[in-house]
């Protein structure tokens, strides 16, 4: 028993091939779509349709989660790409053609570097948008990693990554071909899936964390740090079973450096914020950047709040349940 790789043919979508036998055209252009292309954007589609529908409920306008990932997104794929290549040098100075650098379609995009790329991004879309920063992280999480698990498969169809050798009776075919395949292994050793355990890792910590949030209310950018002592917790363990070459820090890999970074930071960014912020976000918004605040809707529903009970709930932005429903008594005509 055993997980085979996808065909080769898999791996990318011949589009002008498939253009030309339906519609009976003679193109003479090649364009193909990669399938590691493919799942980044499923990936992406993914977490932004989760992400809108929990920013919804916290009150932030339908659908603008576009304007955020307009920035996100960018900055993303090209930290994914910068901490990819700078983590793996030799796959791109050791005398390749320069371009492949810019490859992305070839697979090779790091998590942490489009997290920290990405961050600026949502940085500057927030403040585009109005909308809080630790409201939309908070938000993302479950997308977050929806999406991660989406680009795992591409990892899968590109044969890469993949772990060490093991007996297991799902471990991976690698063909012997492969330039990552280990230098003196046999033909038809079998290795750890490390994209299954990462999928199945964030598909689990997607449904912890949206437990969670259906029974307690973890806001100001802590389910955000639940998503990072998650991640990194289990990117530890995956990290260091994988044979891919990486650069190394004191003898271990720098992806295992940076995922224990990522825990603590979670753990440092639960504790502050559980200290500093013992009530409840007030609003999706900043201060003054609800799209209701030109004019008074008397109308409540849902978890929606209005500007005028942020302002009297008040200005340090925390509250507790019962402060919340006193406000909101105090502001309905």
């Amino acid at each position: 028993m055993s997980i085979p790789s996808p065909s080769a043919a898999w791996q990318s979508f011949d589009v002008t091939d498939w253009f030309n036998s339906t519609f009976g055209t003679n193109l003479t252009f090649n364009v193909s779509v990669r399938a590691y292309a493919i799942c980044i954007l499923l990936g992406i589609v993914a977490a932004v349709l989760l992400t809108n529908a929990r920013l919804n409920r916290r009150g932030a306008e339908r659908w603008i989660i576009i304007d955020l990932a307009i920035w996100c997104v960018p900055f993303g794929i090209v930290g994914g790409r910068f901490f990819h290549v700078v983590s793996h040098p030799d796959d791109y100075f050791g005398g390749q053609p320069l371009w492949h650098v810019f490859a992305v379609w070839e697979g090779g995009l790091a998590i942490f570097g489009a997290l920290a790329f990405g961050a600026i991004g949502a940085i500057l879309g927030c403040r585009q948008t109005g909308i809080r920063f630790s409201v939309f992280v908070d938000a993302l999480a479950p997308g977050l990693m929806l999406a991660q698990a989406f680009g795992r498969f591409g990892n899968y169809f590109n044969h890469e990554l993949f772990g060490t050798p093991t007996t297991l009776p799902w471990g991976l075919q690698i063909e012997s071909d492969n330039p990552a395949y280990p230098i003196g292994l046999p033909a038809g050793t079998l290795f750890h899936p490390t994209f299954a355990y990462e999928i199945l890792w964030n598909l689990f910590g997607m449904a912890v964390i949206l437990l969670i949030n259906h029974n307690v209310r973890l806001e100001w950018g802590k389910t955000f740090a639940l998503y990072l002592v998650w991640y990194g917790t289990g990117r530890m363990w995956f990290e260091s079973i994988r044979t891919d070459y990486s650069e190394l820090f004191l003898g271990v890999r720098v992806n295992v450096w940076v995922a224990f970074l990522a825990v603590g930071l979670g753990v440092f960014v639960f504790y502050v914020q559980s200290r500093r912020h013992t009530g409840l976000v007030p609003s999706a918004y900043l201060p003054g950047r609800g799209p209701n605040e030109a004019g008074f809707n008397p109308v409540i529903t849902g978890e929606v709040d209005h500007p005028e009970v942020d302002s009297i709930a008040g200005s340090t932005g925390d509250r507790d349940d019962d402060t919340a429903v006193g406000a909101k008594a105090t502001t309905t005509v």
